[in-house]
């Protein structure tokens, strides 16, 4: 969501033309498909942190504004709340002594902007859930002034036509209402991207979704909310709550939320992009005056402008993205599974692990997804996120046996999944 947005109203037509101007870039991007349009292989990965600002004490600031003027960088953006920031990391070749070189850079940015934070006397945290976060810092007036929250905030709030419901059992329970979708900023994530060819996306995707569980064991750190403690990784059911565009009644009837783990293995780019226009209405209904049809047809590489401000409005746990660089069209998974931190080892550990076992995964020839049904792959993500590395999940037997049985994720991890990752990188 780091397109320009410019506040306004819709009116009742506005979102049939973009439901239209949406298929038209999915036809678009069927044709750039067919025609093989898309880049070289490049094995090029990338990462985004969205971080924290805290005093002194350790509560919440709401600077970013005075921070990012000080920063004075384009690798730094303003995310959705006042005391939220991101980091944005140059894309490198996953290879050599890549992950040395990203540690350097990852903790040179965060002491600049320490530093500079602390010019207001604020500093960087980074972490899943700031534990010290209060129901009265995530409200609309604390979220960042910018058109693109706003506006998101308010057809979010508009599409739910109530009050957000926040309902988490785990440790302990927390109940409790919001009138904005403020209570997402609290989820700060580490996202790793990883450039792919259409021809690999699918595998690369489907690896991704089946350890996403995995992830989640090893990299948990927001138990708590509110002063209550909850599932081991918090983030995903608060995220879902607080962007649930479902009133109970919709949620009852199966209505797919927007924040959502998928319900399939997929065998192209194209079906994720299709789900999207399927079955959500858009939130931002801006048309771009482009015709992608018409920039196809005189050689030109369009933009898919709506095709991409609506898959900004979905919210996957890996999320497919079009992107055009130096004039050529790529595309790339970006993992969004990870909570911050919380030191820039833990990050880095995070990464190889992803990179290594994603590729090994998806280079095997018989992969994990022809075996596990996918319902699993969603089970075992819910599992993590409440027990962390003591939960269970269901996955393939190894050797000639088939089928699937129950092991313990550190068991999983350890003697199956961290050897792949060594192979993989």
């Amino acid at each position: 969501m780091g397109e320009k947005v410019v506040a306004g109203q819709f009116d009742l037509s506005d979102r049939q033309r973009y439901r239209e101007k949406l298929q038209r870039c999915l036809t678009g991007l069927e044709r750039l498909l067919a025609e093989k349009r898309f880049d070289r292989p490049k094995n090029l990965m990338g990462l985004e942190i969205e971080l924290n600002l805290v005093g002194a004490d350790g509560m919440p600031k709401m600077l970013n504004a005075q921070v990012l003027e000080r920063i004075a960088s384009r690798d730094f953006q303003t995310e959705l709340a006042m005391f939220n920031l991101e980091v944005n990391i140059a894309p490198h070749r996953l290879g050599g002594r890549v992950f040395d070189r990203l540690a350097e850079e990852i903790r040179t940015s965060l002491a600049y902007a320490d530093r500079k934070a602390g010019e207001v006397d604020a500093g960087i945290a980074m972490i899943g859930i700031l534990p010290t976060l209060d129901r009265d810092d995530l409200v609309s007036s604390n979220l960042s002034a910018v058109d693109r929250y706003a506006l998101l905030n308010e057809q979010i709030v508009a599409a739910r036509g109530e009050d957000f419901t926040l309902d988490i059992e785990g440790v302990e329970r927390l109940t409790c209402t919001s009138k904005s979708i403020a209570p997402e900023a609290a989820c700060t994530s580490v996202q790793l991207h990883l450039q792919v060819t259409p021809d690999r996306f699918a595998d690369v995707w489907n690896a991704a979704q089946a350890v996403t569980a995995a992830q989640i064991a090893l990299g948990a750190n927001a138990p708590f909310l509110f002063g209550r403690e909850l599932w081991r990784e918090s983030r995903p059911p608060l995220f879902q709550q607080s962007t649930d565009t479902r009133p109970p009644e919709l949620q009852a009837q199966g209505v797919r939320p927007r924040t959502w783990f998928g319900e399939r293995w997929v065998t192209s780019a194209y079906d994720l992009f299709e789900e999207n226009r399927r079955y959500f209405p858009a939130l931002l209904p801006i048309c771009d005056e482009e015709d992608p049809l018409e920039v196809l047809d005189a050689g030109g590489v369009p933009s898919l402008s709506e095709l991409v401000l609506h898959n900004g409005t979905v919210y996957r746990w890996n999320r497919p993205v079009y992107d055009i660089a130096d004039g050529v069209p790529h595309l790339r998974v970006e993992n969004r599974v990870l909570p911050a931190g919380p030191t820039v080892t833990d990050v880095i550990a995070n990464a190889a692990f992803y990179y290594g076992v994603v590729r090994a995964l998806a280079e095997e020839p018989r992969p994990v997804w022809t075996r596990l049904p996918f319902e699993a792959a969603a089970a075992n993500f819910e599992a993590a996120c409440r027990h962390g590395i003591d939960a269970r999940f269901e996955w393939p037997r190894r050797g000639r046996l088939g089928g699937t049985t129950e092991v313990d994720a550190a068991v999983l991890v350890r003697d199956e999944l961290l050897p792949l990752a060594e192979a993989g990188l």
